[in-house]
């Protein structure tokens, strides 16, 4: 075994059968923001053999401060996070297989990226994607690790089907208001004690070390010195959509057309386009001259700007509308640009 990983083997509880585990293993991570970063950069460092990171943003100033595999540059050349990422993941460990994603992860989308995956880490920033998250795993009985931090806080939970409640069963109803990094800040401590409970929990699960793994719920505060641990097992439900016997797996349900969303804590509209109205960089750069307005091709997408607001179009028609979060004023301007 590699030199490079004797540290890690001399820990009993993986030693070399452990690390040869980790070695074959496929973690799907979804998000590669401050958590994503920081968990798949750990999970290279032991050894890990592929990674599916999944992310559909670009880098930004504000990321630098907590977002650990990305540099200026990145920010200046607006670089999708998830090609950042692969670059400097590589740079550490020439033999990892990664494969990126670029784009909104759906259901349909998550289903495929899970095939033949071990783990599946929860590095987002919504419970609407966290949904989606737990309806995939306990449709093919893969295990989760939830990852949260805002302010100071962490929460960490390793969601096991047939062994836990699920997500769904936590959250039967959508909190209408939400914390975010971007309402409340965030400091980069609460992200290494996320990470570092989350890629302690996928340790312990790729290399058979299961009985080890965390039974309660995990809150921390790093700057008010707080930590509590709350069981989890009374608020299974009997009929939850997601882990009963009559389990239909809501979040999964195929919705047509195109679809509207304010992006979580951020002045951000985000429009997917219907499969059948296929729009691109090329459409994108086309409408930018009409408008005559200052626009920029990279090889992921195109930026413009439609009046005060600033347009980014990825390769696949994802769009990007900054500067605004009412989704009705998203759609007239969707609809000016593409009709």
């Amino acid at each position: 075994m590699d030199e490079r990983y004797s540290r890690q083997i001399i820990f009993k509880p993986i030693g070399v059968s452990g690390q040869a585990m980790l070695h074959k293993a496929h973690v799907v991570i979804i998000g590669c923001g401050a958590l994503g970063s920081a968990v798949s950069e750990s999970l290279v460092r032991a050894g890990v053999g592929k990674l599916t990171i999944a992310d559909r943003d670009y880098v930004e100033a504000s990321n630098l401060q907590r977002q650990q595999l990305f540099t200026e540059q990145d920010a200046r050349e607006k670089i999708p996070k998830v090609i950042a990422a692969k670059r400097r993941l590589q740079e550490i460990r020439t033999d990892v297989e990664i494969d990126t994603i670029l784009d909104h992860v759906d259901g349909l989308l998550l289903e495929q990226l899970v095939a033949h995956a071990q783990i599946i880490i929860d590095a987002t920033d919504n419970f609407e994607t966290r949904l989606l998250i737990n309806d995939v795993a306990w449709k093919y009985q893969i295990p989760w690790i939830y990852g949260a931090c805002v302010s100071s806080t962490s929460v960490v939970f390793p969601f096991i089907p047939g062994e836990t409640p699920c997500f769904r069963c936590l959250l039967p109803v959508l909190p209408a208001v939400n914390q975010t990094c971007d309402t409340v800040g965030i400091i980069a401590p609460a992200v290494q004690m996320t990470a570092a409970n989350q890629t302690a929990e996928a340790l312990k699960w790729l290399t058979g070390n299961k009985k080890a793994m965390r039974k309660k719920l995990l809150h921390m505060d790093v700057w008010h010195n707080s930590q509590v641990e709350i069981g989890l097992s009374r608020v299974k439900k009997e009929y939850c959509e997601t882990c009963s016997e009559q389990a239909t797996y809501p979040a999964l349900q195929i919705n047509e057309g195109t679809h509207y969303a304010v992006l979580c804590g951020r002045d951000t509209v985000q429009i997917i386009p219907d499969k059948n109205r296929p729009i691109s960089i090329t459409d994108g750069e086309r409408v930018a001259k009409q408008l005559g307005t200052h626009y920029r091709v990279t090889p992921f997408f195109v930026e413009f700007y439609i009046e005060d607001y600033r347009c980014i179009l990825f390769k696949n028609g994802r769009m990007l509308i900054h500067g605004l979060k009412d989704m009705a004023t998203g759609r007239k301007l969707y609809h000016q640009l593409f009709g």
